[in-house]
C-alpha cells in the first residue's frame, strides 16, 4: 500500500516552505489592513511556540536540531495556526496548540513526512473543543491598535471588541427565523463575506495562484474544493434560497480560500495521487457543507480535513495510476 509523502521534484523542503511563507504574505498584509496589526503578534508568538517545540523534541529524539528546525516547516504549521485562530484569543491558548500541533500531531508520529493529520488542523481541532468560548470570539470589523491586542490577548475584557464571524452571524440569523437577505444585507456583511474579510480571502487567492505558478502544488485540490463546495452550495441555494446562503458567500467565507489552496493541499496529511486529490478535496468540501448548516460548528473546515486525512492510504490506494505497459485489475 503506498501513502503519502511522494517527492515529485527536485527540490528542498525548505525551498517549498519558504515558498510557502511567501505565498501567505499577501492575506497577511490585507489582514493588517482591516483589524490591525495584531496578528503580526499572534504569528510572532506561534512562531517562537513552534521552533522552541520543535527544538526540544528533536533534542529528546537525538535529532540535529539545526537541520530539522531550519526546513522550516515549524513555521509554516505556527502562521498557518495563527491565522486560523481568532486574533484576539488569550495568547497562552495560541502557545498550546502550536505546542501541540508540533509535539503530539507531528513528532509522535514520527516528525516530518510521516504524521497523518494535518497540525494545523488538529490543533484548531481540540482548542475548538477545549475552549469553545474563547475560540469564538473574534475581533469586530475595523483596525484595532496594537496596545489593545496586546491587553486582550494577555487576558484583558473582549465584551465589548468581539463580533461573530460572517458564518455564525447567518446561523443565528437563520435560527431567529430571518431569511438570508435580510441577514446578509446587515452592516457586517459585505459584497460577498464578512466586511474585511473579503479583503484577507482574496490575498489567500493571490498566495495560492502563486504556489501553483511556482509548482508548488497542483491544481487538483483547490480547484476540486472549491468546484465541489460551489456546486453543493449552489443547489441548495437554488432549492431554497431564504434559507440557504449562495456559493459566493460559502467561498468568499470562513476559511474557505485559505482551505483551498494552504490546508488540502498539505502533501503529507493529504491524498498524492491526481484522481485521488480530487477526491479528498471533494470529500473534505462535502462534510464542510454539511457542518456549516447541519452541525454544531459554524465552519467545519478542520473536523472536514481531518476526517478525510483518515481516507487518504485507502483513497491513494484505489487510485495509483495504472503502470504504462500492465492492464489495470
Amino acid at each position: 500500500m503506498l501513502t503519502s509523502p511522494f517527492v515529485r521534484q527536485p527540490t528542498s523542503v525548505q525551498q517549498v516552505m519558504f515558498t510557502v511563507l511567501v505565498a501567505l504574505l499577501p492575506a497577511i498584509g490585507l489582514y493588517v489592513w482591516q483589524f490591525g496589526p495584531g496578528i503580526v503578534v499572534n504569528i510572532a508568538l506561534a512562531t517562537l511556540a513552534a521552533v522552541a517545540a520543535e527544538a526540544a523534541i528533536l533534542k529528546l529524539r537525538k535529532k540535529p536540531v539545526g537541520l530539522y528546525v531550519s526546513d522550516l516547516s515549524a513555521v509554516v504549521t505556527a502562521w498557518l495556526i495563527a491565522l486560523t485562530f481568532p486574533t484576539i484569543l488569550p495568547a497562552w491558548i495560541l502557545i498550546l496548540a502550536t505546542v501541540l500541533s508540533i509535539v503530539a500531531v507531528k513528532h509522535l508520529y514520527g516528525g516530518l513526512g510521516q504524521n497523518p493529520f494535518n497540525p494545523a488542523m488538529a490543533a484548531y481541532c481540540l482548542m475548538i473543543v477545549a475552549y469553545p468560548s474563547a475560540m469564538s470570539q473574534w475581533p469586530a470589523a475595523g483596525w484595532m491598535d496594537l496596545g489593545t491586542h496586546l491587553q486582550l490577548i494577555g487576558g484583558g475584557s473582549i465584551d465589548a471588541m468581539t463580533g461573530a464571524t460572517p458564518l455564525d452571524a447567518l446561523r443565528t440569523g437563520l435560527h431567529t427565523g430571518s431569511p438570508v437577505g435580510d441577514i446578509l444585507a446587515r452592516d457586517s456583511f459585505g459584497l460577498a463575506g464578512g466586511r474585511g474579510w473579503e479583503w484577507i480571502g482574496l490575498g489567500y487567492l493571490a498566495g495560492g495562484l502563486f504556489l501553483i505558478q511556482r509548482r508548488v502544488i497542483t491544481w487538483h485540490l483547490p480547484t476540486a474544493f472549491l468546484a465541489a463546495l460551489a456546486v453543493i452550495a449552489g443547489l441548495f441555494w437554488m432549492a431554497n434560497p431564504a434559507h440557504y446562503a449562495s456559493p459566493l458567500f460559502h467561498l468568499a467565507s470562513g476559511g474557505s480560500l485559505l482551505a483551498a489552496f494552504f490546508i488540502v493541499t498539505d502533501p503529507v496529511s493529504g491524498a498524492t495521487t491526481p484522481r485521488g486529490k480530487l477526491l479528498f478535496a471533494a470529500g473534505v468540501a462535502l462534510i464542510t457543507y454539511l457542518i456549516r448548516n447541519f452541525g454544531a460548528y459554524p465552519d467545519g473546515i478542520a473536523f472536514a480535513v481531518l476526517l478525510m486525512n483518515l481516507c487518504v492510504p485507502l483513497i491513494d490506494m484505489k487510485t495509483q495510476p495504472r503502470v504504462f505497459g500492465h492492464k489495470g485489475e
